[in-house]
């Protein structure tokens, strides 16, 4: 079930992601838009790929690289922000999304390597 949710919220926040691309690219901003589109989107690809690892250390490895381009997703939209290139709504909720999936996925993967004891 909660896997499902973070499946869910993933590929919500992506599309999010390429539509904030598509918004940045026509105000001609091409640096950050290719890194947040990159880090942003690989949240969501790293996670449905560990629906599918060899293993648990495979599942969490997956897991925790989600988790580092959720942390660097937060990143790009906070210069975002702070550049002015998105308003204060549309951070809020990004940022929040962001940060909800950082808060499951930091729960997925303690309780994956508690199973793993």
């Amino acid at each position: 079930m909660k896997e499902n949710k973070l499946v869910e919220l993933s590929m919500d926040f992506s599309v999010d992601i390429i539509n904030l691309v598509k918004v940045l690219k026509s105000k001609r901003e091409s640096i950050i838009s290719n890194q947040i589109g990159r880090s942003g989107t690989s949240i969501g690809a790293n996670i449905h790929e560990a629906q599918y690892a060899q293993g648990k250390k495979d599942f969490v490895s997956k897991l925790e690289i989600a988790l580092k381009e959720a942390s660097e997703t937060g990143y790009w939209l906070e210069l975002l922000h702070r550049t002015n290139y998105i308003d204060e709504q549309s951070y809020q909720k990004l940022s929040s999304k962001c940060t909800s999936l950082r808060v499951m996925l930091i729960s997925s993967c303690r309780t994956a390597k508690e199973n793993m004891q």
